[in-house]
């Protein structure tokens, strides 16, 4: 039997679009607009995430 690894999928809040740049409406010196960085907060700026594990409950 082959060990599993775990699947990765596609993160839920972001949709695989884990890192967008935001402009702040100001401009720089050559003309460029300046951006703003912001990852996911969940998944890090990573775009996938592990299936949750599951446990489970043994004894009474």
């Amino acid at each position: 039997m082959m060990p599993q690894t775990p699947t990765l999928r596609v993160c839920s809040h972001c949709d695989g679009f884990p890192v967008v740049h935001i402009t702040t409406g100001a401009r720089n010196p050559d003309g460029q607009r300046r951006t703003l960085a912001a990852a996911c907060p969940v998944c890090q700026g990573a775009g996938t995430r592990t299936t949750a594990a599951f446990f489970v409950r043994a004894g009474k």
